[in-house]
């Protein structure tokens, strides 16, 4: 049997940090996921528009194979300058990849598009170096879901979205979690209900505990966004077991499967959906096949409850141009 971990959170893999910074007035933030000491990762990206920084080094076949830090932030091509903070942050902490005498901190990030959610945006310099540092610092092992982080000013189609996050451990003793800004162009509700998509893979009661839809006409064309460029799903899957950058690579490539099962639709042309990799490589395979497959499995399983729980947990804030799923009739 499976169950969460004691936080529900990613950071339920020992070793792991995640720092959040927002600004309510712009309606948008960053989120940080970091450690003491660098990390393996890895990449996968199933969308159609994505929005990243330093994703080519997490090649199997190129050179660095850990990183320092990974950000996941709104902003859209601005928010990657969020990104510069944290490393300027972590150089000047002595960390960072050493070549000679100096030490270049590997911090690879996503964005998504929150720029039309309300906030205001007429900002005179780029905010997000200043939320990214502001992220690193604030790093811990306990955290706030929905209205927060990267996840402060995401929308779905029909509600408000938000930062989510979950953990499972293995009966192999190994542990995986999820980290999500949920910023989708469909929706994680079945139509316009409070049922999730991911009401199947819930565990106590953790988004409302309303259960599954009693039935939906698939011939429906489901609801989306109107707009093209106002998406995109970032995630980070993590666990502790001892995995190659090219095995990091197929948690994630499995992960999207609990994108799929949360979000409908998922993986559009107008999304950049992405989920990161990261294992701290603590605790040995027994059994290099099985662990890996049902490694993958629950990396799909909590980011399918990682999205329902930042949906779930977001709060309503002036200006919102969407309801938040709380004020939803029961």
């Amino acid at each position: 049997m499976m169950h969460a971990g004691p936080l529900n959170l990613i950071t339920d893999v020992a070793g792991l940090m995640v720092g959040n910074a927002q600004d309510h007035e712009i309606k948008s933030g960053v989120t940080v996921l970091t450690s003491d000491k660098p990390f393996t990762s890895a990449v996968h990206v199933m969308g159609g528009a994505p929005g990243t920084r330093e994703t080519d080094l997490l090649a199997p076949e190129n050179t660095v194979q850990e990183v320092d830090a990974l950000v996941l932030s709104g902003g859209s091509a601005m928010g990657l300058s969020a990104a510069s903070g944290v490393v300027d942050a972590l150089r000047a902490g002595g960390r960072g990849f050493a070549v000679g005498n100096q030490r270049v901190p590997v911090v690879p990030a996503a964005i998504l598009f929150d720029l039309i959610n309300g906030g205001d945006k007429e900002w005179g310099q780029n905010p997000y170096v200043e939320l990214g540092k502001s992220a690193l610092g604030d790093a811990r092992t306990s955290f706030l879901l929905g209205s927060i982080g990267a996840g402060t000013g995401a929308t779905t189609a029909i509600l408000k979205g938000g930062l989510g996050s979950a953990s499972v451990v293995l009966p192999s003793g190994h542990t995986v979690g999820a980290l999500v800004a949920v910023n989708a162009l469909g929706s994680a509700t079945v139509a316009d209900t409070r049922h999730f998509w991911a009401a199947p893979f819930e565990m106590g009661g953790e988004f409302g505990g309303v259960g599954p839809a009693h039935s939906f006409d698939s011939s429906v064309i489901p609801t989306t966004k109107i707009g093209p460029t106002q998406n995109t799903t970032i995630a980070i899957v993590a666990t502790d077991a001892t995995l190659t950058q090219a095995q990091a690579k197929r948690m994630a490539t499995a992960a999207h499967d609990g994108m799929a099962r949360a979000l409908v639709p998922s993986h559009t042309p107008m999304d950049g959906d992405l989920v990161f990799a990261a294992t701290t490589n603590a605790r040995e395979m027994q059994d290099s096949a099985y662990d890996t497959l049902l490694i993958g499995h629950a990396a799909a399983t909590c980011l399918a409850r990682a999205i329902a729980r930042g949906v779930h947990s977001a709060k309503p804030e002036p200006g919102d141009p969407l309801p938040c799923w709380s004020q939803l009739p029961i």
